[in-house]
């Protein structure tokens, strides 16, 4: 038996102090108050200015793409080999920051599958994989490049069924376009809502949750409409702007949709996106509405898309989730125990609860008084596996004249 001691721990909802962490076999045995531990277990004590927290759950994130300033060209010319390789290093470095599951939302070729079994014989290299295969898109559509290209609510039902067979955990569709793809406007809808329905349908009957990329209104209100399971972004964004629709937060929060938002973002890199110093102020004043109301929330980074997105930006989004007037402690749990909901983990992930994965961040400070904490990694347990190479780095930099 493992028992890690820590000076206080977060369980993904909730701190306590000397508290002691009792790890069989990878899982959590049991939470105790700090006592002689059994006379065979191996006692690890990280020292009392640390706490024991969840390792994190990154919802939302592109693991074959290198975040780089040229990331869509460096897809176009990698092979699948190439894709696999990048893919395991991005891995690697999420998980020395603490990231111990990540929801794939953006592969090519399905070569994720093969990396999600390779890391679950080997925990200590890489984060705990839930994927999507190649997203759904329309022809020429946001990241048409990944392979994703249908047309029409029969090729759709296709698509997922291909899918569902290659044994994908998820769904994931663009319901608008984006911003890494040249020509795509995010703020537009790219299917018609009954090919939405049809997708979510299908997913489904096959058992599949269905992650539906949204950044506009409409394909935020498709994807409401539909039933799917999860809306990606939730940005509100224009074809040069960001609007707000009250009306449609309310519908979101009065049906208990699950929303996973994608912050983060290290500061000094550059954003690939030429207006976003002008959009994070309307973004965060969006999203202070899905506070105000009650909006279920999940954190995932985007981790990938751009230098400023790497794949171990996930502190950050914690850190600017506080920005919206989020307590520490909820933007936490958003990217803990909420996140491991929404990726079709919960209980199992996201929490330090008897039964639970044991995946552990450690770190100095106490990120429920200031989320900065997060940036000060100690130790990173993956399955009960310490992982060598966890990571500090400095503490984030809020942007000045915030609404």
């Amino acid at each position: 038996m493992l028992v890690l001691r820590a000076g206080a721990l977060f369980d993904g909802e909730v701190r306590r102090s000397g508290a002691d962490l009792l790890v069989e076999d990878g899982r959590v045995v049991a939470v105790v108050d700090s006592a002689p531990p059994p006379s065979d277990a191996e006692v690890v004590d990280l020292g009392a200015g640390v706490t024991l927290l969840p390792g994190l759950v990154d919802a939302h994130q592109h693991l074959v793409m290198d975040a780089s300033a040229g990331v869509v060209d460096s897809l176009e010319r990698a092979s699948d080999a190439d894709l696999l390789a990048q893919a395991r290093k991005a891995a690697a470095s999420a998980l020395a920051a603490g990231v111990t599951t990540v929801r794939d939302l953006g592969d090519r070729g399905y070569v994720t599958l093969a990396l999600r079994d390779e890391l679950a014989a080997d925990p200590a290299a890489g984060p705990r994989l839930v994927v999507s295969g190649p997203p759904l898109t329309t022809v020429g559509g946001h990241c048409w490049f990944l392979g994703g290209e249908v047309d029409g609510a029969e090729q759709v039902r296709v698509a997922v069924a291909e899918r569902a067979d290659r044994g994908v955990d998820v769904v994931k569709v663009f319901a608008t376009g984006g911003n890494l793809t040249p020509g795509s406007d995010p703020g537009a809808a790219q299917f018609a809502p009954a090919e939405l329905t049809a997708l979510v349908e299908e997913a489904h009957r096959r058992g599949l949750p269905v992650a539906v990329h949204a950044h506009g209104r409409d394909g935020i209100a498709a994807g409401l409409s539909a039933g799917a399971d999860t809306i990606e972004h939730f940005s509100f964004m224009t074809a040069d702007s960001v609007v707000g629709d009250d009306a449609l937060v309310d519908a979101v929060a009065a049906a208990g949709m699950h929303v996973v938002l994608t912050p983060g973002a290290v500061p000094g890199k550059a954003s690939p996106l030429p207006d976003a110093p002008k959009q994070l102020p309307l973004i965060l004043a969006v999203q202070r509405r899905l506070v105000e109301v009650g909006v279920w929330v999940a954190l995932g980074s985007d981790g990938g898309v751009g230098p400023n997105k790497p794949h171990d930006v996930m502190p950050y989004a914690v850190a600017m989730t506080t920005w919206t007037g989020r307590s520490p402690v909820d933007a936490l749990a958003a990217a803990t125990a909420r996140a491991g909901e929404a990726v079709g983990l919960g209980g199992q992930v996201g929490v330090l609860r008897p039964g639970a994965a044991a995946d552990v961040l450690a770190v100095n400070g106490d990120p429920t008084a200031d989320v900065d904490a997060l940036l000060d990694v100690v130790a990173v347990y993956r399955a009960g596996q310490r992982v060598a190479g966890a990571s500090r780095r400095p503490p984030a930099v809020r942007p000045p004249n915030l609404p």
